[in-house]
């Protein structure tokens, strides 16, 4: 659906639209050695090119599911037969074979990607503040996220200072210090003195029990205003300030323990944002530009004052050795763009369809990322001269070929060397977990990152699956043994194919971002198991996961598992988690099916009124989720999948959706860009989640995209232009 109101200039075969257009040339394309004749000409040829090829791989997948469809009908009634179901979705190419070893030969990769384990943050492209937040997220205040959050048990206080939490932060803060700096005979708890001598960090005159943590300070040798350690690769600064009231309270001076937090950020343009023709795509890129000329900035109200937020520099040290040392003030920042599915009206092709939003993505976002590669000084993003772009909800070995063939034309079109973009692949459809190493193969030049995604990966299961009966509960997937054979296989093949000091194996989000304590006690598991990232939903979680990172040497645990071989093979993978014995009282299937449909239409009714593609959403329990695409891909599959058998019938989902829209509009009364649903039920965002549900079993691939951005379109196209 295109929006009426949208206003296109013809460029080389091309409708752009002029607001799209007015941006690229203006503000792209200044200071940049490109002409708009060039980009204009590259675009179209790039659309043109790849589009009759976008489109066969996406009737690949059509094809696919309808021949698996047809098997769990011929089958349903059988005992699974887990041999037959392998050799069938062999013979009809859902599983490809697997070729012999091989080593990714990825080059120019930053440290933050190759080399150093860390928290990811994931921020809508959208929101400039966030934006700017996650950015800056590089460096933050173990003392101010102790106090702030639930992470030593008890809530955060509100009102004035806590003297007492304050000191139990202060405490605690000690305790990670004494387990990762560990001093030869005393505690940081009860030092005194921090000083320089010789090259060396004396702490009431003992040494530090492994002297080489130590890299760097600022000030006086003899009574340094901080000094930096180092750990696993990751960066502690020990802030010393009498002046300051925690500074004051100490034996030492020590006002703050500041950590290396989110080594690396992903600017979404995929899930997080809901942005469906030019208007929306011109604010997610003009967000990434700003961050790659590094002046983006934005001013807003916090409380009673007015303060505008830009972009940190670089920190500057005076090394152990005397010699300056500049450590990055911003986390290094990749890109995601979307997948190869949906379309876009912000370009039309010669034909007047809508361009793939892949395609516009790949060129736009990359001439973007030239800003960065063209800076001779000052911050950058890259140090080693790459653009990091993560592609999204691949399926199998032939689509990320693809992604690799667009990227290549894309480098040529505009002069970038041979491989400058690296490439992200979220193993997050089963067709690509099944073929993950031919996958990696496939684009072995860029491959700088895998990424488990549990949520989208079910929401693929189940439509995948959808013919093969009712699926267990949400929580009852969760413990299917399933679930850990992907997410292991995922770190084993990544290290089989050579991942390791070359690029990022990674995890998936922490959902929670009030419940921090839980976080810590959990989230450790993450780098345990092998991953050198995993994904929080905010700067305050990066700095207290990164914790982990210091508690666990991610290389050591990478090269252990290697020696060991995989844990888990294809077999495992195909295990499907369906409803084993369905004895589920009336209660427990009217409650799951309420959990779904609360949690679809409080994301949904701010995606489609407001434009809010991630938000924290207060679940049916009113405990704040980040909810994005992929969460409500899988809850819309769930009761797509229990309707299709018969667990439950459409009146009581349409009765159970109408109890939930007035129990969304509860949590929202104190909105005031909120629209309420109930009690008419008529408006644009409930038949959005209406549509979800009833029409999902009909979703490509049970995605949520084209049943959002065509009734946010809709929305918009009713709007006064």
């Amino acid at each position: 659906m295109q929006n009426p109101n949208a206003d296109y200039a013809v460029l080389n075969d091309l409708k752009i639209d002029k607001g799209l257009q007015r941006f690229v040339e203006d503000e792209v394309l200044k200071g940049l050695d490109v002409s708009p004749d060039q980009i204009w000409a590259a675009l179209s040829e790039i659309v043109h090119k790849f589009s009759d090829k976008n489109r066969a791989l996406l009737q690949t997948r059509q094809d696919i599911q309808a021949k698996i469809d047809d098997w769990h009908l011929a089958n349903r009634d059988q005992p699974h037969d887990r041999v037959a179901y392998k050799t069938f979705l062999e013979e009809i190419g859902y599983i490809v074979p697997e070729g012999g070893d091989f080593s990714i030969e990825t080059a120019n990769v930053d440290p933050e990607i190759a080399t150093v384990a860390g928290p990811q943050l994931v921020v809508p492209s959208t929101n400039a503040r966030f934006v700017l937040n996650a950015a800056n997220a590089r460096w933050g205040s173990l003392y101010d996220c102790l106090y702030g959050t639930d992470a030593m048990g008890a809530p955060a206080p509100g009102g004035k200072f806590d003297d007492g939490r304050g000191a139990r932060v202060v405490a605690r803060a000690a305790v990670f210090l004494d387990e990762v700096f560990p001093v030869e005979s005393t505690s940081h708890a009860k030092a005194a003195s921090y000083r320089i001598v010789d090259g060396a960090l004396e702490i009431d005159g003992a040494a530090l029990k492994d002297p080489t943590s130590f890299v760097g300070y600022l000030g006086e040798a003899e009574n340094p205003r901080s000094v930096l350690l180092r750990n696993n690769g990751l960066h502690v600064e020990l802030v010393f300030d009498n002046t300051h009231p925690i500074g004051a309270a100490s034996p030492s001076g020590l006002a703050d323990v500041v950590l290396e937090s989110a080594m690396s950020a992903i600017i979404d343009l995929e899930d997080s944002v809901a942005c469906v023709d030019a208007e929306d795509k011109v604010l997610a890129y003009r967000n990434w530009l700003g961050l790659m000329r590094g002046d983006l900035q934005e001013t807003f109200d916090k409380g009673e004052k007015r303060i505008t937020r830009r972009l940190n520099g670089d920190r500057g040290f005076v090394g152990a050795d005397g010699a300056a040392l500049d450590l990055k003030g911003r986390s290094l920042l990749l890109v995601r763009n979307v997948g190869h599915l949906m379309t876009n009206p912000a370009i039309l092709d010669r034909n007047g369809n809508e361009a793939f939003e892949g395609l516009m993505d790949a060129v736009i976002s990359v001439l973007i990322a030239m800003h960065d590669l063209n800076k001779t000084q000052g911050p950058r993003n890259s140090v080693s001269g790459s653009v990091y772009v993560v592609k999204p909800k691949m399926h199998g070995p032939a689509e990320v070929a693809f992604a690799d063939e667009i990227f290549g034309d894309v480098e040529r079109a505009l002069g970038l060397p041979e491989y400058t973009v690296k490439l992200g692949i979220m193993d997050e459809e089963r067709r690509t977990s099944v073929n993950l190493k031919e996958c990696i193969r496939a684009a072995k030049h860029r491959v700088c990152f895998i990424n488990t995604g549990f949520l989208d990966r079910t929401g693929d299961e189940i439509h995948t699956s959808m013919e093969a009966g009712p699926f267990s509960r949400k929580d009852f997937i969760k413990r299917k043994g399933w679930i850990t054979a992907y997410e292991n296989q995922n770190v084993d093949i990544g290290l089989e194919c050579g991942l390791s000091g070359k690029a990022q194996i990674g995890k998936g989000m922490w959902a929670i971002p009030d419940k921090m304590a839980a976080m810590l006690e959990q989230k450790i598991e993450h780098p345990r198991a092998g991953a050198n990232c995993a994904w929080v939903p905010s700067p305050t979680a990066a700095t207290l996961h990164a914790t982990h990172y210091h508690k666990v040497n991610v290389a050591a645990v990478q090269a252990d598992l290697a020696r060991n071989g995989r844990r888990a093979y294809v077999e495992s993978l195909l295990d499907i988690p369906l409803a084993a014995y369905r004895k589920w009282t009336p209660e427990q299937i009217r409650r799951e099916v309420e959990n779904n449909a609360q949690g679809i239409l409080g994301y949904v009714v701010r995606w489609i009124d407001q434009g809010v593609g991630c938000s924290k959403v207060p679940d049916i329990n009113n405990v704040g989720l980040m909810e994005d695409r992929a969460t409500c891909r899988i809850s819309a599959q769930h009761i797509a999948n229990w309707l299709h058998h018969g667990v439950v019938s459409r009146q009581m989902v349409a009765e159970i959706m109408q109890q939930m829209a007035a129990v969304v509009d509860r949590q929202n009364a104190d909105d005031p860009l909120y629209r309420p649903m109930a009690p008419e039920f008529d408006s644009i965002a409930y038949k959005a989640a209406c549509d979800l549900v009833f029409e999902g079993r009909a979703q490509p691939s049970g995605y949520t995209e084209p049943v959002l951005h065509a009734r946010r379109l809709e929305l918009k196209a009713g709007q006064p232009g």
